[in-house]
């Protein structure tokens, strides 16, 4: 008997019945998410060569498109409950989902580490205040460990608490906006005319558009793997209306988050026009002091909180688990991500780390672009899942690994990095095409797929079909050994 390092059960497919993410829960937690430093830089970066309607009109433009992005993906969770790492399989093979996978996994658990280090000094800004308290280190240590228990309960664990934090991070957020505009008014600047460094003609609309793939490049990593967040969202049952049944996922992804998003976005750009710097906590703590500064730091510490547990260690432990195998259930994924984080000193390295995650975000654009040609362009939404959990199914092709998908990922990855700007549009159109061109002419002709050879709803669809697909909990498989020719049977 050989072990089977695919089946785990932390990675089987989600059933209807354990969905347990409403609408507005995803939307609350698309709150907490956006909240984090370099949104507000954004916003900072756009005012220095555009009007604030102006940037404010391309993040819109960006946030919807790369909501439109993230809802495509999204549909592999919720047509079939399957996770990123786990329908990476079907691009990349059995083995060869772990390179981009983990690659997505270690982005996710610096990120991790970059946004508790972050949360800590407001953590212990908040504690100077109120109890003269002063060590960021034991902050940190304490703030990482109550995230990682809190993720490590479980999705419905963490959409509780984004129904608590998400209200108090808008009424923070709308009292923080208040209080920079009138700095700003202060200083003598209009803050919906005011630009630093006017620009005109193509530069303008160079800014324009940086603006727009800065956005869209930020939430590249998510896009690729939300799929670990989405399998858990409510859907109705035997629907095949594409837009009903991704209701949920729509509203978050293409109403809660360009809504929240522009507002992070313009309290980014009030910030940098009021005092010369979009993190709005160094702005504001030139005016604000004592419960008030507290109470600011709070939003801050919730809004860290929420965005690394949903969309930080969740899809790190998710990918961390796959790797291990079924020794390594969910929650020692959450342990490693936590580790990763840890271990990177994001508190030496801010700065630098930051540059470098949001190139990775680039590279990963690749395979956003891999994903929607393979779920929607070849397989048309349907996939053989029992297969992805076996070891010599017909997701193994050359010793588990699918050629077409590393080609198509290294040249959009590749392409990506030359024009950093604009790095996700031209991943993903790079990464999609050349897929699309090489699997359909080439590797699939080598490598049978059932879905594609029989297109059939009732075999490959999930909920859609009313089906659950539910996987066979055996650990080991049987290995049959050829006999030598020389033994005798009788």
């Amino acid at each position: 008997m050989k072990k089977n390092h695919l089946k785990s059960p932390d990675l089987f497919p989600i059933q209807h019945k354990d969905r347990k993410i409403s609408k507005l829960g995803f939307s609350f937690m698309w709150v907490g998410m956006v909240v984090v430093l370099a949104t507000f830089a954004i916003g900072g970066a756009g005012v220095m060569s555009l009007s604030l309607p102006l940037v404010i009109l391309a993040t819109i433009i960006g946030s919807l498109a790369i909501g439109l992005f993230i809802s495509l993906i999204a549909d592999i969770g919720i047509e079939h409950g399957l996770s990123f790492p786990v329908y990476m399989r079907a691009p990349f093979g059995t083995i060869g989902t772990h390179i981009p996978s983990i690659t997505r996994g270690i982005t996710a658990s610096m990120w991790f580490g970059v946004n508790t280090y972050f949360g800590s000094t407001a953590m212990n800004g908040i504690l100077n205040i109120l109890f003269g308290f002063d060590n960021w280190f034991v902050c940190f240590l304490i703030f990482a460990a109550v995230q990682l228990v809190n993720t490590a309960l479980g999705i419905k664990s963490i959409e509780r608490f984004a129904d608590l934090a998400a209200p108090i991070i808008l009424l923070i957020s709308i009292w923080m906006y208040s209080s920079l505009s009138d700095q700003a008014a202060e200083a003598g600047r209009d803050v919906w005319s005011w630009v630093e460094s006017p620009v005109t003609g193509g530069a303008a609309f160079s800014a324009f558009l940086v603006v727009i793939f800065s956005n869209m490049g930020f939430w590249a990593t998510l896009s690729a793997d939300i799929p670990s967040i989405s399998r858990f969202i409510k859907a109705p049952m035997n629907e095949k209306n594409w837009f009903k049944r991704n209701k949920a996922s729509l509203i978050g992804n293409m109403v809660a988050m360009p809504i929240v998003q522009t507002f992070m976005i313009i309290i980014g750009a009030v910030s940098y026009i009021a005092v010369l710097n979009s993190d709005p906590v160094v702005a504001l703590q030139k005016s604000a002091s004592g419960i008030i500064l507290a109470v600011l730091l709070l939003m801050l510490v919730l809004a860290q909180w929420s965005t690394n547990t949903a969309a930080n260690v969740v899809p790190a432990a998710t990918i961390f688990s796959n790797v291990g195998g079924p020794k390594f259930p969910f929650w020692a994924g959450v342990i490693t991500a936590g580790i990763v984080g840890i271990v990177v000193q994001p508190w030496q390295l801010f700065d630098i780390i930051i540059q470098v995650l949001l190139f990775v975000g680039g590279i990963l654009a690749a395979i956003v672009g891999i994903l929607f040609a393979d779920y929607y362009l070849i397989r048309k939404r349907r996939v053989n899942v029992p297969e992805l959990y076996e070891q010599n199914g017909q997701f193994r092709y050359l010793g588990g690994v699918n050629v077409a998908g590393f080609i198509a990922w290294i040249i959009g990855a590749a392409a990506s990095y030359f024009v950093p700007d604009f790095g996700f549009l031209v991943g993903f159109i790079l990464g999609a095409g050349i897929y699309y061109l090489l699997a359909k002419y080439w590797w699939f002709n080598k490598y049978q797929q059932a879905e594609i050879n029989d297109p059939s709803d009732e075999k490959f669809l999930g909920i859609s079909v009313g089906r659950d697909w539910v996987i066979e909990e055996k650990a080991y498989e049987p290995v049959l050994e050829e006999i030598p020719n020389n033994v005798d049977l009788y």
